[in-house]
Parts: C-alpha cells; structure tokens; sequence
C-alpha cells in the first residue's frame, strides 16, 4: 500500500479545451444578448427605471432648503436641471414637491425625447429647453424667468449616453467616432482626429485627458490615419494602449479613458462651457437659492471650486477693521470642500465612484 499516494488530474483533452472555448463563447453571447435587449428597451422607453441618478437623496436634501423658503413666501419655487439627462432627478424633486415647476435643459435631442415620455404626468409643471447650459440667461428671458430658487449640474456624459454605441462615447464597444451630445453639432471626434495638427492632438489629450504619454499617442493617430486605419472607437482604443509602455497600462483602469475623456471635452468643448454656466447660473439665483454641482473628473471640479471660491471671498481691501458691504460675499458654501458617494451606492450604481459634489447658497442680493 502506497503511503504517500500522488493523486493525478485527468488530463484535458483537445475536445474538453473545445467545449470550454464553445461554453464560454455561448456565456459571452448570451451577455451580449441581454446587453442589446436593454439597450432595445431603452431606445423604446420601456426601462427608464433602470436608470440611477447619482447622489440622488444628498442632492435633493440640499435644494430642499431654497425650495421650502420659497413655498413659505407663497411662491412656487422653480428648479433647473441643467443636466437633464434622463431626468432621474428632476422625477424625484417633482413627485416629492407637487407645487414645484423644474425647467430641464439638454443639448441631446434623443435624451429630450425620452425624458419628454417619462415624465409626461407632470406637463404641467416641467418645461424641457434643447440648449447647452452656458444658456441659461436666454432660457430663463424666454420663459417669462428673472432667477429661480435651485439649479442642479450633473456634469460630464450621461448614462444614456454610455449606453448606447454608436454615440461612440464607450472605448469597449465598437462604433463611429462621433462623440456628440448634441447630434446637431458639427464637430465630431473623427473630425478631430483626421483634421487636427500633431500638436493640437497632443496639446488636447495632454491637457483634457492629463495623459503623459500624450505625444507618442498623437504621433500614432497621425500614422494611422494616414494609413487609414483610424475608423472606430475600437480602432482608436487599441492605438493607445499600443502607445502607452506596459508598465504604465497596469494602473488605472482602461488605458484609453484618458484619451476619449479629451476628445470628448474637444468634441463638446465642455469646459469653455463651464466655465461660462457656472457663473451664469449664480446670478440666477435668488436670495437663499442653491446651486448643487456634481463633477467626475478633476478638471471640471477645479472650475466649479474656483468658482465658488471667488464667489464666497471677501473682496474688501485687506487691513480694514470692518466689512465694505460692497465688497461683502454674496453666496456662502453650504458645507466645506467636496463630498463623495458612499461605498454602498458605489457598490450599487459604479458611476458614482469618481463623483465629487459641491454646494453654495446665494446669502445676499
């Protein structure tokens, strides 16, 4: 009898190593099935439920202010979803508050359209405006609007927007290189990367992206679209990784984020745009009215915190031994610094992993 007995795995047959490759395949195609029948069903306005507002329950806590001091004047209180999207939020703060008139903005006509079904109950106090939210002024003027009592940004591309391909948001799934939030416009990221000068390129992905490979990954573009092999978002996303050492590409996550983040602000030309709406959507507000930002990449929060810094320091000549109340802060933070989703709802909805949300509250006229 054998002591130390070495027990032996069965050897894997070439037709074991076929049926694992087949089971895997069905695995991946049936995944790929059930994606394109959410995707269906979204385009058909089946499961708008499906869609999770980030921060939704913090971000209502902190509009909820300006819109009880309204209601307690005899007014009704009016909201701007800056950011409509598929209307997540404004759902919420319209079923929660039933006096309550929200006024959405988006500048992507597919979302307008599913948002204008989802929330047709309440008609009668939601106006939806096709326009980029550097506009509000105009909106408000042509809405009978001098300011209103919250405004809401949820920055950056939408859900909706992910979910479908051939918008060409997503660097995992092949489709066009268009990248448009507003299918109206005229630049698109193939136009971007076929037109655009080695430097620009550079320049773009270096700046918008903070790349460092961004050099190596521009001069590749120019090869490749010179050899014509620069057609989709695949295409594209496979030119980065080959540009960026492996060494590099084992930390932090898909090595073309950066790269479609860039050409993405380009294509949009998103932070211009903040820079503009920000400061516009202050001076809308009333007094004790709030502004609630949520930002997903660092360059779009650093604008927002500069902003409400400049908008909540004193602007009196040091050394005086009291406040000029002309030179007195008009708006005051409603709490310190950012805050961050918690792990639970990162667990539940992974957008809200890199979210960063701010406040501030307009404190005089």
């Amino acid at each position: 009898m054998l002591l130390n007995p070495q027990i032996r795995r069965p050897a894997v047959t070439r037709a074991d190593r076929e049926k694992i490759k087949v089971k895997a395949m069905e695995r991946k195609h049936q995944e790929y099935k059930v994606k394109k029948k959410r995707q269906e069903e979204l385009r058909k306005g089946k499961k708008m439920q499906l869609h999770q507002p980030v921060l939704l329950e913090r971000c209502i806590a902190l509009l909820t202010p300006s819109i009880e001091k309204s209601l307690a004047k005899k007014n009704q209180p009016v909201v701007i979803d800056a950011t409509l999207g598929l209307g997540g939020h404004t759902h919420e703060l319209l079923s929660r508050f039933p006096q309550l008139k929200v006024i959405g903005i988006d500048r992507d006509k597919s979302a307008i359209e599913k948002t204008e079904a989802r929330l047709k109950e309440f008609s009668g106090r939601f106006t939806i405006v096709h326009a980029v939210y550097d506009q509000i002024p105009e909106v408000l003027n042509s809405l009978g609007f001098s300011h209103v009592d919250g405004i809401l940004f949820d920055l950056g591309v939408s859900s909706m927007q992910l979910d479908f391909a051939d918008r060409g948001f997503s660097y995992s799934q092949q489709a066009p290189l268009d990248m448009r939030m507003d299918q109206s416009s005229s630049l698109t990221a193939d136009l971007v990367l076929n037109t655009y000068s080695h430097s620009d390129l550079a320049r773009i992905i270096r700046t918008y992206g903070e790349e460092r490979f961004a050099n190596a990954i521009a001069a590749n573009i120019v090869k490749a679209r010179s050899e014509n092999r620069l057609k989709t978002t695949t295409d594209l996303a496979e030119l980065v990784k080959a540009s960026i050492p492996a060494p590099a590409r084992r930390f932090g996550g898909n090595p073309a984020k950066r790269t479609f983040q860039a050409l993405r602000i380009e294509v949009n030309n998103e932070l211009k745009v903040l820079e503009r709406a920000i400061p516009a959507g202050l001076d809308a507000l009333v007094v004790g009215g709030r502004m609630v930002v949520m930002s997903y990449q660092s360059l779009e929060d650093k604008i927002v915190k500069k902003i409400f810094q400049d908008r909540t320091e004193s602007k009196s000549p040091k050394g005086l031994p009291v406040e000029l109340k002309e030179y007195a802060p008009r708006f005051t933070l409603v709490f310190r610094g950012s805050e961050t989703a918690s792990e639970s709802e990162i667990a539940e909805n992974p957008r809200a992993q890199s979210v960063r949300l701010r406040a501030i509250e307009r404190s005089a006229a």
